[in-house]
This record gives C-alpha cells, sequence and structure tokens, in this order.
C-alpha cells in the first residue's frame, strides 16, 4: 500500500496514457476500416489530456520540476533566499488550493445542472469529479518537496524522488 500512495499519480498517468493510446489507435483503425469515427473518442481523450495534464503536473511538483524564473532568486544572498523561497510556497499553495476549491465548485455546480456530454450523453461532472482530487494532489506533493528543500538546503537543483 505504501508503494500505490507514494506513486499514485505515475499509476494514474500510465493507466490514463495506455487507455488513451489503446482509444485513439481503436478510432484510426473503426475510421479507416468504416469511414465513420467513433463519437465519443474525441470526447474520451481531450478530458483524458486533461486529467493526464493535472497528474502529470503532480509528479513534476514531487520532483520540483516545475519551471522556474531563478535569476532574482539566485542573486539574492542565501538568508534572503529563504524568504524568496517561503514566499513563493505560499502563493503557490494558495494559488492550487484555490484551484482545487474553484474546479470542485464546478463539478458541484455542473452536478446540479444536469449538463450532459455531447458524445456519451453522461453527466459532464464525471469527468471534471478527478480535477479538484488532482489539484490537491499537487498542492501535497508540492509542499512534499518544499519540505524537503527547507530542510536540506538546496537552492536550484532537482531532488531526488523520496
Amino acid at each position: 500500500m505504501p508503494f500505490i500512495l507514494r506513486e499514485a499519480e505515475k499509476i494514474i498517468c500510465a493507466v490514463l496514457f495506455l487507455a488513451m493510446t489503446f482509444l485513439g489507435f481503436a478510432n484510426v483503425v473503426v475510421r479507416y476500416g468504416t469511414h465513420y469515427s467513433l463519437a465519443a473518442t474525441e470526447e474520451l481523450l481531450t478530458n483524458g489530456f486533461l486529467l493526464l495534464t493535472i497528474f502529470g503536473a503532480a509528479i513534476a511538483a514531487r520532483r520540483g520540476e516545475h519551471l522556474a524564473v531563478g535569476l532574482v532568486h539566485d542573486l539574492l544572498p542565501r538568508p534572503a533566499r529563504r524568504v524568496v523561497f517561503a514566499v513563493s510556497v505560499l502563493a503557490s499553495v494558495t494559488l492550487l488550493a484555490l484551484s482545487a476549491w474553484f474546479s470542485w465548485q464546478a463539478m458541484t455546480n455542473m452536478m446540479g445542472n444536469g449538463m450532459r456530454s455531447y458524445g456519451l450523453q453522461i453527466p459532464v461532472w464525471y469527468y471534471q469529479a478527478a480535477v479538484p482530487f488532482g489539484f490537491a494532489l499537487v498542492l501535497v506533493r508540492y509542499l512534499q518537496h518544499a519540505v524537503v528543500v527547507w530542510r536540506t538546503g538546496y537552492d536550484n537543483e532537482v531532488i531526488p524522488d523520496v
């Protein structure tokens, strides 16, 4: 169980990518064989890309591999770097928490108004359900990385997966 919790986003991304690859391939085969397209594949692939992006962001957050502009940080003396780091962590945590909250609100709005998807005619909130969880996971992984950086004093280096 610890392996699954530690590697959850990697497992989710691998399963999503495999399913999306299979679905896209099946659509191409059907399209060339019958000159018709599987209508639901566009809907499933688009929402799959959304989830793949969010859970991929969790992987990057855990490793500290998000894009950063470090010029000002690198020019500062060491004590000031810690202050800048703390402010950036606070801003990032706030942004991620708000993203999770607003995506939760969007999902509950979709549940309330009964919107249905255009291809499969299922409630659209089914696709949205993993988004708040994904943002929360990015937040947790980002905080895990921030704690490691704060304790070890690494500055702009990628921390090995812990």
